[in-house]
């Protein structure tokens, strides 16, 4: 209950200006978690069709049938091959890249094959059957929305998509493109750890300040395992000036191959060494996809019992052959099968540490997520490290779902929530590579600057000056310093070359502008890294300044020329400095030259800044002297950007990957429409033969009836399981609405029969309390009460007669109704009753309705002023007997006119009102 008033406050009230839901997805190697948030509602996690809160990320298509999840999970043990998984970490990698070899390895049985256009990975399951990842991957999307969707009971298009944060462009591309062919709009790419550390934050606000605490995240999942080192601390915005909590990545590391799956994998080996040891059979158990299958199912199974208990029996029937296989397996066997592995499971967390320069002395806690931390042994050699308890305070499998979502709501124009800033980190440095010609023969010098450097911020902007190009040229990006990687690891990142922009109509440009120019600023790049980590190369622009026209100086007072003069050349300093900034942050980035140019390249550019100098000196006192009013022009120019590391799904490979999957889903559909028809004209047959044997429902049907129900029931149920040559769900719906249209005239008539007592006990409740509240009502009309005339009696004799009419109504019926048999037609149905009961309700309403507004009349103070002086001069003139009764008018009338005078909002009710009240209420 708690949790879900945090979430409520945190969600701030959700804004409703469009309403719709968003969701997030963990698309795990293993799991496939779905987060969702909705108007009114806080973050939950969508359940599946089994009502679980995690999906298998399996799917797999037999048949002509694509199933998704558990059931995929089963096909994949009979026919292995029809089934795929694991396939988060094949995004946007090459058929030759040592990734798509180790699954290969692990997964021999899979026909894997280059796309001839693309050179990307493909599944071939038949000459006529093959899925790319992004069309396996975007199918697994449909289903995480389809849950979501079932979830919220509306439409969703929108989500955040968490992703290793060692995906690279090729890898968050390709997740873009799945994510496209799956009709999502994407709101952000973030990374595993990054969501985690968020949702961490969120739930622990409070104990953010302006004095930055560090923890260290650390993850080991089915596939891989990460550690991150974020920071919390409260910071104001230049901009807003408002104070927010900020969550920073700090350092990461990783390793792509090392997680729950390699565990898997080395059980799953051991039990087939050992059941060929057995030798009870000539074949080789691993040449069966089948019998691999089924050990790579119980291997899974023997971890997870492993990380609880000392010893389990390893046991599968029927593994190859009818033969059956039994083997007890120790927590100290999977150690040792596994002993290469631990010494690893602590690099990630070290690299990350490494990369933050910070110590884990001042690291607060480190906090463990993911499935892999379950293993004792894992636990153990990070204890060892880091010699103190490990934060266990996350929910391991859920943490980076909810994230996610909160992530999603922040970016959703439907909701508000508390702002919690996430800045993330470069984990790939990116470097601006170009060729230079330095004239005179000379040969073309290589040049290369950084653009965005190791654990550089993100989202961010970078902008590069090129100052000696008069022509066409292109420059590239790359990835750069990856010295900190493994050769293996580089291999698997694939291709380094990123993007390649060329610039055209250099030449011309330059020359168009030659006339006005008067300052040359440069050709300016922009560069992006958004927040999903996407590379973009934005604009590229030459930048120079001109004379400002004379016409438009002549226009100007001989004040207003000074204060312009003085302006401008403000202007012109500032803008320099601006691009002197811009140049010094992509210094500041690591812009140098490389290591490979030597001393003779330096004393040439020391020479070259010497002569940039003097010239730009004297320009500036040209300028200076001569009072130059300056504009500044920035010139688009044509230049054409391409990426270098996969060819992307575009143009014709796009279309008919959505036509392939429009296809699959509307065969799923027609299937699941199909499967309800049957299942619902199945289920319906069986119920009403069910009920015709009960005696309450076959008293409610003629023997005519229920001999024809029961006929035609029996002719459905052969009918049904006839083969049919080609069966279609319009079919058994309209067998369904057949039987229901006979079928529904008894099952109506019980229905009525259990209903209507209720109703009537209803109904002459509010008769009661309506001939309670008319007793009242009588003594508060003119003729009864003038200082309260609170009802007319034309209203009170309206109330009356519906009230004497809705009795005799209900007597009469009540009566002719008993004197009907069960399987007669109904005389006195419940929907006459309730139209009686609303009937009755509005004219209470109105009256109840009235009493509350009505105030009395307050009579004015000159007659009360009169009527006492008359009250006093009677009291002076008579007896004593007299005069004791005028004191008791008088005393009266004092009383009368103190509570006249007091303020009433509404009446107060008689004990008869406050009886009337509870039935009233409760109409």
């Amino acid at each position: 209950m708690k949790l879900v008033l945090l979430l409520s406050a945190l969600l701030a009230g959700i804004a409703l200006s469009q309403g719709a839901a968003v969701m997030s997805v963990d698309l795990g190697s293993e799991w496939m978690k779905v987060g969702v948030v909705s108007p009114g509602v806080p973050m939950e996690i969508a359940l599946n069709r089994e009502s679980k809160r995690k999906t298998p990320a399996i799917l797999a298509f037999r048949d002509g049938t694509r199933t998704i999840g558990e059931d995929a999970q089963t096909i994949g043990i009979k026919d292995p091959n029809s089934a795929y998984g694991y396939l988060l970490d094949l995004l946007g990698k090459t058929i030759d890249n040592p990734i798509v070899d180790l699954y290969r390895k692990r997964f021999p049985y899979y026909n894997i094959v280059g796309d001839p256009e693309r050179n990307t990975v493909v599944f071939r399951k038949s000459d006529t059957d093959e899925f790319s990842v992004e069309e396996l991957v975007a199918q697994l999307l449909v289903k995480a929305k389809q849950f979501a969707q079932e979830s919220v009971q509306q439409p969703i298009t929108e989500c955040v998509l968490t992703v290793p944060g060692y995906f690279g462009q090729a890898e968050r591309e390709a997740l873009l493109s799945a994510a496209q062919l799956a009709n999502l709009k994407v709101l952000q790419l973030i990374n595993d750890y990054a969501a985690v550390a968020l949702n961490y934050g969120v739930f622990h606000r409070g104990e953010i300040n302006e004095t930055a605490q560090y923890f260290l995240f650390y993850d080991m999942g089915a596939y891989k395992t990460s550690a991150a080192v974020v920071s919390y601390q409260l910071v104001k915005d230049k901009q807003t000036r408002e104070i927010n909590p900020v969550v920073q990545v700090l350092g990461v590391g990783y390793d792509r191959t090392l997680g729950g799956l390699e565990i898997q994998l080395r059980l799953r080996d051991y039990l087939a060494q050992e059941f060929n040891a057995l030798k009870k059979t000539k074949t080789d158990v691993t040449t069966s996809p089948r019998a691999l299958a089924k050990l790579f199912k119980e291997a899974g199974r023997l971890k997870n019992v492993l990380s609880a208990n000392t010893e389990f029996f390893a046991q599968i029937e029927n593994l190859i052959e009818d033969i059956d296989f039994k083997l007890p397996v120790t927590r100290e066997k999977l150690e040792q099968l596994c002993e290469d592995l631990w010494p690893r499971a602590t690099k990630p967390l070290e690299e990350a540490l490494a990369s933050s320069h910070l110590s884990l002395d001042v690291i607060n806690q480190v906090i463990l997520f993911g499935g892999g931390t379950r293993v004792p042994r894992v636990q153990e050699t990070i204890k060892a490290v880091i010699k103190q308890e490990l934060g266990k305070n996350l929910n391991a499998d859920e943490s980076a779902t909810m994230g996610a979502v909160y992530k999603a709501a922040d970016l959703s124009a439907g909701f508000k929530v508390k702002k919690f800033v996430v800045k993330d980190a470069t984990l790939f440095p990116l470097q601006v590579s170009f060729e230079r010609d330095p004239g005179d023969g000379a040969a073309v010098k290589q040049v290369k600057r950084a653009l965005f450097a190791l654990m550089n911020p993100y989202p961010q902007k970078k902008v590069i000056t090129f100052n000696k190009h008069t022509d066409d040229f292109e420059f590239y990006v790359n990835y750069a310093d990856l010295d900190r990687y493994s050769k293996e690891e580089i291999a698997a990142l694939g291709s380094l070359n990123v993007t390649k922009v060329q610039l055209k109509q250099v030449k011309e440009l330059l020359e168009k502008s030659k006339k006005e120019l008067v300052d040359n600023k440069g050709i300016k790049a922009y560069f992006y890294l958004d927040d999903s980590g996407i590379f973009r190369c934005t604009g590229v622009e030459y930048v120079y300044e001109k004379q400002k026209p004379e016409d438009d100086a002549d226009e100007d007072s001989t004040l207003s020329k000074f204060g312009s003069t003085l302006s401008k050349l403000f202007t012109k300093e500032g803008e320099e400095k601006k691009d002197n900034s811009e140049q010094e942050e992509a210094a500041n980035a690591g812009e140098e030259p490389s290591k490979s140019e030597d001393n003779e390249k330096a004393k040439e550019e020391d020479a070259s800044k010497e002569q940039k100098s003097e010239e730009s000196t004297k320009q500036d006192t040209e300028a200076k002297n001569e009072t130059i009013k300056l504009v500044t022009v920035k010139s688009p120019v044509t230049y054409e950007s391409q990426t270098q590391f996969v060819v992307p799904l575009v143009g014709s490979a796009y279309d008919q990957s959505v036509a392939k999957l429009a296809a699959i889903n509307k065969a799923e559909e027609q299937r699941v429409r199909l499967e309800s028809a049957f299942n619902a004209l199945e289920a319906h047959i069986i119920e009403v033969q069910q009920k015709l044997d009960e005696e309450s429902y076959a008293k409610c049907a003629t023997a005519e009836e229920k001999e024809k129900l029961l006929a035609e029931c029996s002719t459905l149920g052969e009918w049904l399981y006839e083969d049919l040559e080609d069966p279609k769900a319009e079919i058994y719906e309209e067998k369904l609405a057949q039987l229901k249209k006979l079928s529904n005239v008894f099952l109506a008539r019980h229905w009525e029969h259990e209903e209507r007592p209720e109703a009537i006990k209803a109904l002459k409740g509010m008769i009661d309390g309506a001939e309670k509240f008319l007793v009242t009502g009588r003594n508060l009309t003119k003729d009864t009460n003038p200082e309260k005339d609170v009802f007319t009696q034309v209203e009170i004799d309206t109330l009356d007669k519906v009230i004497t009419e809705t009795n005799a109504w209900l007597k009469t019926e009540t009566a002719a109704q008993k004197k009907l048999a069960k399987n007669a037609d109904i005389r006195l149905t419940v929907k006459d009753i309730t139209d009686k009961m609303s009937l009755l309700d509005r004219e209470v309403k109105y009256l109840v309705n009235k009493i509350k507004i009505w105030k009395p009349k307050v009579k004015p103070a000159a007659e009360k002023e009169k009527k006492k002086e008359e009250e006093v001069v009677a009291s002076g003139s008579g007896d004593d007997t007299k005069s004791e009764d005028a004191e008791q008018q008088q005393e009266q009338a004092t009383k009368e006119e103190q509570q006249e005078q007091e303020p009433v909002d509404e009446i107060t009710p008689t004990p008869a009102e406050e009886e009337t009240k509870t039935p009233h209420s409760e109409l």
